[in-house]
């Protein structure tokens, strides 16, 4: 049985006004500190705000899949630390996403990628 680690988002905490960034920074945004610390982000969080994306991206980084480009949600999701991650949004129909939906991470890479179709496990 092979043991799958969960996709983790690393992001950073600054040590004197705890402000916590997405990618990861040497520096704080808000303070100018460098006694950042690495953490890792909460994997459920809140859509909140989206668009559709309904032409294929520039490739690279963007791969089309072999059956052709099919219009896809992006958008904005805040985790539980605050931040806001931008990412593509994996829904059966986009016509059914809305704001404020739950999203939980299944991809780090090429982009994040949050699914609101996954049955959510408690861990």
């Amino acid at each position: 049985m092979t043991d799958v680690q969960p996709p983790v988002l690393e992001g950073s905490r600054c040590g004197v006004c705890d402000n916590v960034a997405f990618p990861r920074s040497r520096g704080c945004q808000r303070c100018g500190a460098e006694a950042m610390q690495v953490i890792d982000l909460g994997r459920r969080g809140t859509v909140w705000g989206f668009t559709v994306q309904r032409f294929a991206p520039k490739s690279p980084p963007y791969v089309p899949p072999a059956d052709g480009f099919v219009p896809f949600a992006v958008g904005y999701v805040e985790l539980p630390e605050g931040v806001k991650v931008e990412a593509v949004l994996d829904c059966d129909d986009v016509a059914d996403l809305e704001d404020e939906a739950v999203v939980e991470l299944v991809a780090t890479t090429p982009v994040p990628r949050f699914t609101t179709t996954r049955v959510f496990q408690e861990v």
